[in-house]
């Protein structure tokens, strides 16, 4: 996917560039962990940011010929510039499925978008270590096969266990080692895929 590029992001990533090393990473992970790092004017992410190239190649295929892209939240949707998201709290009966199953409602999202698209999705989660959680539990019972979970879940409560645990699962991920995280850090990795182009990574 082309876009025209600010002058102004432009000298942004020159910037950045000369203040980090990104020539370690493999080519889509770079251009995922530049665009954190970007999106936070904060080059520690360079050591924030777990993702397997394999992994982010299949979800940005997936993204490409058309999957659905599911958000926890709608910051996280907010976010991505260039394709339309599906929010699971947006989902009708998520009040309903949260009191009556003693979910969060963000958990009770996943689960319901997971009954529509349980075969090939990307998701990204951003704000809710439930909704993260949930979706692990899902794929565990064979409910649910993404295409790539974005994982980055924020807090202090949670967050640091259940990307541990998708990390763990072998399921195809990007995660943050630490609380940090994020709905901009999520918007920020689907659009790293979105944007990226060989051979030049996501400039």
């Amino acid at each position: 996917m082309r876009r025209a590029v600010h002058p102004i992001e432009t000298e942004s990533y020159r910037i950045m560039r000369s203040r980090a090393d990104f020539d370690r990473f493999a080519p889509l992970t770079r251009a995922v962990v530049e665009r954190v790092v970007h999106t936070t004017a904060d080059p520690s992410w360079t050591g924030e940011v777990v993702a397997d190239e394999d992994a982010l190649r299949q979800g940005r295929e997936a993204l490409l010929s058309g999957a659905p892209l599911i958000t926890d939240v709608r910051m996280v949707a907010s976010g991505v510039t260039a394709r339309e998201v599906t929010i699971g709290l947006d989902f009708p009966g998520v009040a309903d499925l949260a009191a009556s199953d003693g979910l969060t409602r963000s958990a009770a999202g996943m689960r319901l978008a997971a009954r529509e698209h349980p075969r090939g999705a990307v998701w990204a989660v951003g704000n809710a270590p439930t909704a993260l959680t949930e979706l692990l539990r899902l794929a565990d019972h064979g409910e649910l096969e993404p295409a790539l979970i974005i994982g980055v879940p924020v807090g202090f409560v949670g967050a640091v266990d259940s990307k541990a645990a998708l990390r763990r699962s072998g399921l195809p991920a990007v995660s943050t080692l630490t609380e940090r995280g994020g709905a901009a850090i999520a918007a920020a990795a689907v659009n790293a895929l979105l944007y990226w182009a060989e051979p030049g990574g996501n400039r």
